[in-house]
C-alpha cells in the first residue's frame, strides 16, 4: 500500500465518518490508509498516550511511536517508557534538541525556561517535533477536546497545516474519566506521578502539582500565561 495524497475535503468526510465511533476505529482508519512507515504516534507517556499505545499495538503491532526528549523529563516519565517497551514491544524513536542544556545555557543564560519558556519549548520541543514529523505523512496524538479551549473544536481527522501532514486525534471525544477507566480496565502502565497530583506532566522544571479543584493544566508553566508548548496550536 502506498499512502495517497489526501484533500482537505476527503479528510473532512473521513473525520465525520469517525465522529462518535470508538477511538480504535480512527486507528484502524490510519492503518488502512497509510503505510506503517508513514505514520506514528506522538507519545509523551501521559495517560492519553499510554492508552493509545495499548490500542495501537493491538491493531498494528509494528506501528511507529516517537517521543520528544527535552533532557528535562521526569525520571518517572522514562520509567513508564521502559514499562511500555517491555509490555507492548514498542521501539520508541527519540527526538531531542540539537543543543545540550549546557550549550543552551551558554547561549541564552541559565534556566531559560524560567525567563522565556516559549523559546525553551521551541528549542527543545518544537524543532525536534518538526524533524520527527518531516519523516511522516500522518501522526496520531492524544489530545482531547475538554483539555483546553484551544482544543475544543479538534476534529478526529484533519490536515495539519502547520506541519503539512494528516493529523489523527482518536480520543477527542473522551473525558479524563474515560481515559483512566480504560487504563485501569486494561492494566496499562502509567506515570506514577499522576497518583501524586500531577495530572499533566511535561518537563520537570515547568511542571508543578495541581491541587483538587484546580485546572488540570495549571501546573504547567505556572506563573506564565502559557498552557500549550505549541505542538497542537
Amino acid at each position: 500500500m502506498s499512502s495517497k495524497t489526501w484533500t482537505e475535503e476527503e479528510l473532512k468526510k473521513a473525520s465525520e465518518s469517525l465522529e462518535g465511533k470508538a477511538p480504535e476505529e480512527a486507528i484502524k482508519w490510519v492503518a488502512a490508509n497509510f503505510d506503517v512507515k508513514d505514520f506514528s504516534l506522538a507519545c509523551s507517556f501521559g495517560p492519553e498516550d499510554v492508552a493509545l499505545v495499548h490500542m495501537l499495538t493491538g491493531i498494528k503491532p509494528d506501528a511507529r511511536v516517537f517521543y520528544l526528549d527535552t533532557d528535562l523529563l521526569f525520571k518517572e516519565s522514562h520509567d513508564v517508557k521502559e514499562k511500555l517497551i517491555k509490555k507492548y514491544g514498542i521501539k520508541p524513536e527519540r527526538y531531542g534538541a540539537k543543543t545540550t542544556l549546557d550549550e543552551m545555557a551558554k547561549e541564552h543564560g541559565a534556566e531559560l525556561w524560567k525567563r522565556e519558556p516559549d523559546k525553551c519549548c521551541d528549542i527543545r520541543k518544537m524543532i525536534p517535533l518538526a524533524t520527527a514529523l518531516s519523516t511522516l505523512k500522518a501522526w496520531i496524538t492524544g489530545i482531547r477536546r475538554d483539555q483546553a479551549p484551544t482544543r475544543a473544536n479538534a476534529p478526529v481527522v484533519s490536515w495539519d497545516a502547520k506541519f503539512k501532514l494528516v493529523k489523527i486525534n482518536p480520543l477527542v471525544r473522551w473525558t479524563s474519566d474515560d481515559v483512566w477507566n480504560y487504563i485501569r480496565k486494561n492494566d496499562i502502565p502509567y506515570n506514577v506521578l499522576h497518583d501524586k497530583n500531577y495530572p499533566s506532566i511535561g518537563c520537570e522544571p515547568c511542571t508543578k502539582q495541581v491541587m483538587p479543584g484546580e485546572d488540570p493544566r495549571s501546573g504547567r508553566w505556572a506563573g506564565f500565561q502559557k498552557t500549550e508548548c505549541g505542538l497542537h496550536k
